[in-house]
């Protein structure tokens, strides 16, 4: 017969709960509900878990008499812990010196936090969606109050307005943008709105998440008020900015930075091939890539041309579309070639805007904009923690070089700052 150890847990047993016991298996499964089973196995083996920390910690285990022994046992704290299982109910081991709190029990990280408080705010606002509400009842958090979500929001939102809101100093050549759709209600309505996010990468070669803001992509008002809150917090010496065709956005540039706007190379070719039939997809924009492998700016620009002259007879529409934008699409060109391979397109934030839209379909829809700001921005204030850790984004050495390539002036947008 399998025998498993699991100590009393009954919180209304008047006796000490942690009273080792014996139990077996078979009686242990037939006292329990099968709702309830894997919660009540979990809160067994996570108190067991704290039990030999604590003897660990004491050097002695409970009414053992060593010599080892550094303080003795006063008691228990009741804590709980929201799993996927359910809320567990689990009394934390107090000593008489010292203190002990074990490490499944430490604060969620800002993102998870954040999570909760979405869905938590969503459902006791009632404006949230089935998924949501399964979400709900999966979790344990049935029982939250609205002071409760309402400190956890604003303990968050200090964390991630911190974050959002902090200085920016030295220089910062690239800057990439992109925009996320997601759904919020608004007035009773469900609308879509874009959480635009903004990395640099500095002169160190460090890269960081600089900026998050939400509204109407298209709007040219909203791409300046972003921009320029980014330029007020000390966001200086942009000399490339790397986004997708979002209507607004180059005008907002050309008003609050003298920098040359590159046109991502990847949204860019989609839309060029949506001019050729399918079977012609591989011929064309290998043809179209030989401008890309050249060596600068100039030969790029001359292997373009030929190109679309090539092109022009078969495909005149792809042929116009590659006059108009050629100066956007090549932009990249005129900078350091150690650099290229992460200028040309929004790529480099492409994982990010993944795990942003990860998270954000647990949610399905936000309940306002706050909770929006609220849950993106803990998931940028964690992935921007991580690349602070890990090694050089771009070369150091090749940022000298950006002063003395030279830029056409075309692609240079350099009216009056904001």
């Amino acid at each position: 017969m399998v025998e498993v150890e699991f100590g009393d847990f009954n919180h209304e047993h008047t006796e000490t709960p942690m009273t080792k016991t014996n139990m077996d298996l078979t009686e242990f499964l037939q006292k329990h509900d099968q709702g309830d089973l894997l919660r009540s196995i979990a809160e067994a083996v996570l108190q067991l878990m704290m039990e030999s920390d604590v003897d660990g910690l004491i050097g002695a285990g409970r009414h053992e008499r060593a010599e080892q022994r550094t303080t003795w046992r006063n008691g228990y704290r009741d804590r709980s812990l929201d799993t996927r299982l359910g809320t567990l109910n689990l009394k934390v081991p107090k000593l008489r010196q010292g203190s002990y709190f074990p490490g499944f029990l430490e604060a969620r990280k800002t993102s998870e936090q954040a999570l909760v408080a979405v869905i938590q705010e969503a459902w006791i606002g009632g404006v949230s969606t089935r998924r949501v509400d399964e979400l709900v009842q999966a979790m344990g958090l049935s029982g939250i109050s609205k002071s409760t979500v309402s400190k956890l929001c604003k303990d968050i939102d200090e964390r991630v307005g911190e974050f959002l809101n902090r200085p920016l100093t030295g220089d910062w050549p690239y800057v990439w943008l992109d925009a996320t759709y997601l759904k919020q209600r608004q007035g009773g309505r469900i609308v879509s709105v874009a959480a635009i996010i903004a990395v640099a990468a500095n002169t160190e070669g460090r890269r960081e998440i600089i900026g998050l803001g939400v509204g109407p992509s298209e709007a040219e008002t909203f791409w300046m008020d972003f921009l320029r809150s980014l330029k007020t917090r000390g966001l200086d010496g942009v000399k490339l900015v790397i986004s997708d065709a979002h209507t607004g956005l180059k005008g907002a540039i050309s008003r609050v930075f003298e920098a040359t706007w590159q046109r991502c190379r990847v949204h860019w070719m989609r839309n060029a091939l949506a001019h050729v039939s399918r079977g012609q997809h591989t011929v064309v924009a290998a043809a179209i890539r030989q401008a890309f492998d050249q060596p600068d700016r100039k030969h790029a620009g001359e292997t373009w041309q030929r190109v679309a002259d090539q092109l022009r007879p078969r495909w005149p529409k792809l042929a116009d579309l590659m006059d108009a934008s050629e100066h956007d699409v090549l932009a990249y060109m005129a900078f350091p070639r150690q650099h290229r391979t992460k200028l040309h397109s929004t790529n480099p934030i492409e994982r990010l805007n993944k795990e942003v839209k990860r998270r954000a379909d647990v949610v399905g829809i936000f309940p306002n904009e706050a909770s929006i700001m609220r849950l993106i921005g803990a998931v940028l204030f964690e992935q921007n923690d991580e690349w602070q850790t890990s090694s050089r984004y771009m070369m150091v050495e090749a940022f000298a070089q950006i002063d003395k390539e030279e830029i056409d002036p075309i692609l240079s947008i350099t009216t009056k700052a904001a």
